[in-house]
């Protein structure tokens, strides 16, 4: 549950696993590949809520940076915890309002951005887990 935070970020990184493993069966494999994934149009991502989570995943570079040199590791653990509510309230809108879904089978351009935000979320959520000693997990 939220209220245990390894959990909740750990279930973040799942789901975003479990998005990916749903393109490749609702779009093909090539939509969901690293080339197609860097070739995305990121100002096609326009929500309010995209932006933010965009905004604060360019934070993560200078936050290891003072949580290193601070040596406060539990600045990395708060951070994660933070990307990982941003993605699920993603998720939530997306469940709310179908055009802001990850997946628009109408939409091919629209998911790819989408599917290179959420790996760029999935890199961060991954690469904090490793530095904090937790395994981050595919499927929940």
């Amino acid at each position: 549950s939220r209220d245990n935070p390894v959990f909740y970020v750990q279930y973040a990184h799942a789901r975003i696993c479990s998005v990916f493993r749903n393109a490749v069966e609702d779009l093909g494999e090539a939509v969901a590949s690293p080339t197609s994934l860097s070739e995305a149009d990121f100002a096609l991502l326009n929500d309010d809520s995209e932006i933010a989570v965009i905004k604060r995943l360019s934070q993560y570079p200078r936050l290891l940076e003072g949580a290193a040199a601070t040596r406060e590791p539990h600045r990395v653990a708060f951070y994660l915890y933070d990307l990982a509510s941003d993605f699920h309230a993603l998720w939530n809108k997306g469940k709310e309002s179908p055009h802001l879904r990850f997946i628009l089978l109408n939409n091919e351009k629209l998911s790819i951005a989408r599917l290179a935000l959420l790996r760029a979320i999935r890199y961060v959520l991954s690469n904090g887990l490793h530095l904090l000693g937790v395994r981050p997990v595919d499927a929940m």
